[in-house]
């Protein structure tokens, strides 16, 4: 989902002024790196800026000036690239159009198969930059989610960091660093998106997206940062009855220590059967038990306010060293449903451990 309010431009990115300043800053001095390296966590707009840096680099309504001396005898760290007067595409050209819909030949999307980024698509990445562009001014290759290569993926891609194309930069978008191969990571220039705020999020959802200002607070709280998160909720919550499933999933795991084996079982089955929401059940439960560690400290900034003395009496029961140990088998379970794991299996192993006292 993208974090755009508009369709296309940078200043229509939500809450990343910094990195956007340090975008149009290269563009208008003419100083793009061949490698660019993208790092924050989902959903905070990597890919929405790599696409409008790759419009603003081929908007026919941009009209670069001459090369100066100075950008001829340019280290080579940088794309030779003409200085521009404005940094904002016009999303009506024929480029940017064709950018924004998918079909530019220039502009190459790269993104995991399955849960990896496999040798043989670098390789056909390697094949396809060997030859020039077909009609960009600026060639742009957009890995997303780079921290899915696998090792050997990640050697192959050296040689393009290491022997630049003309006329070619590489956008890598990652969740950190210490997910890439250190000599990919000293090649790219970073720049690091920052989690939206809160603020931010609220507005978005009661702004753009018909929440009320009770959700917009829950979801904003919830989606810990990421856009495109907080959208996916709302969105889930405008066609379906999202309140009562919230009172459902916490009933459930309420009654887990006392239930039977088949009622576990079922539930895990329930879960795995709406697996377009998963994500985000799995993120009422875990904030189910965040708030019953809350409530121990600083009662007044727990999330199901309207469930507070619900909240209180299940919070009494409970150890804070059990409640954060299921917090972490909630997201050990997430990480692993990510990467394509059984997720039948996974979820009853949660269920498992969820009902432990």
């Amino acid at each position: 989902m993208s974090v755009y309010e508009s369709t296309f431009g940078f200043e229509s990115i939500l809450g990343q002024e910094q990195p956007i300043r340090l975008l149009t800053t290269l563009l208008q001095n003419g100083t793009i790196p061949h490698a660019l390296l993208f790092i924050g966590v989902e959903g905070v707009g990597k890919k929405t800026a790599a696409m409008a840096l790759a419009m603003a680099c081929n908007c026919m309504a941009i009209k670069p000036t001459h090369h100066s001396e100075r950008m001829k005898t340019r280290s080579e760290t940088y794309t030779p690239y003409n200085q521009i007067t404005t940094i904002n595409p016009c999303g009506c050209c024929k480029s940017c159009r064709k950018i924004e819909s998918g079909n530019h030949p220039d502009i190459i999307l790269l993104k995991p198969s399955g849960p990896f980024i496999r040798i043989g698509q670098i390789r056909n990445l390697l094949g396809t930059l060997a030859m020039k562009p077909f009609e960009a001014r600026l060639r742009v290759v957009i890995i997303s989610d780079a921290q899915a290569m696998n090792p050997s993926a990640g050697n192959a891609l050296l040689k393009v960091l290491e022997e630049p194309p003309d006329r070619t930069i590489l956008i890598l978008t990652a969740l950190q660093t210490s997910d890439l191969l250190p000599t990919i990571v000293s090649r790219c220039q970073h720049i690091r998106f920052n989690p939206v705020s809160r603020k931010n999020l609220e507005s978005l959802l009661l702004q753009r997206h018909g929440a009320n200002l009770d959700e917009a607070k829950i979801i904003a709280i919830m989606a810990n940062g990421s856009a495109s998160k907080a959208v996916s909720m709302i969105n889930i919550i405008n066609r379906a009855n999202w309140i009562n499933r919230r009172i459902w999933l916490i009933n459930e795991v309420e009654s887990l220590p006392l239930s039977s084996m088949g009622s576990r079982m079922a539930f895990a089955e329930k879960l795995s059967k709406s697996k377009e929401i998963l994500d985000e059940s799995l993120e009422v439960i875990k904030f189910w038990f965040r708030d019953l560690v809350v409530c121990k400290y600083h009662p007044e900034k727990i999330i199901n306010r309207d469930l507070n003395q619900r909240i209180q009496r299940a919070s009494e029961k409970m150890n804070v060293t059990s409640l954060i140990s299921k917090i972490n088998d909630i997201e050990s379970a997430q990480k692993h449903i990510q990467a394509n794991t059984n997720l039948r299996l996974t979820l009853e192993v949660l269920i498992m451990r969820l009902a432990k006292v």
